[in-house]
């Protein structure tokens, strides 16, 4: 696949900020994965026009650490859809503000399950 070219829709865009980093200087994983969540949990809410939980994920792959100031954007490809669940491809994507080259930080596969107000599996009806 080519590694200068994003998969899907930007669903998110955000600045790594100092208040996300660990000992290293380095953004927390955790708090990129938080942001994965969001960004597929924005486009799985939008799909199924409903409540959405997110209940796995599938895979998870760090390549490359960002930094304090690097503009994050979030891409999601909603690539399969069941009766009640969607899986969404998300990749994290990175560049300083100053240049315009993009990189690929991370990338994985969240699946979500459409609920209903009480908090129970409906049927997607999109």
């Amino acid at each position: 696949m080519d590694e200068t070219k994003f998969r899907g829709e930007l669903a998110l865009r955000t600045l790594a900020m100092p208040a996300d980093t660990n000992a290293n200087g380095d953004i927390f994983g955790g708090w990129l994965v938080s942001q994965m969540d969001l960004a597929a949990g924005i486009v799985a809410k939008t799909y199924a026009k409903s409540r959405a939980a997110t209940v796995a994920i599938e895979a998870l792959s760090f390549k490359r650490p960002v930094s304090v100031g690097d503009i994050v954007c979030i891409y999601c490809d909603l690539y399969q859809v069941g009766t009640t669940s969607m899986k969404i491809h998300v990749e994290v994507w990175s560049r300083k503000p100053e240049v315009s080259q993009r990189e690929k930080v991370t990338e994985g596969t969240f699946v979500f399950v459409a609920i209903d107000e009480e908090g129970r599996t409906k049927a997607i009806e999109s």
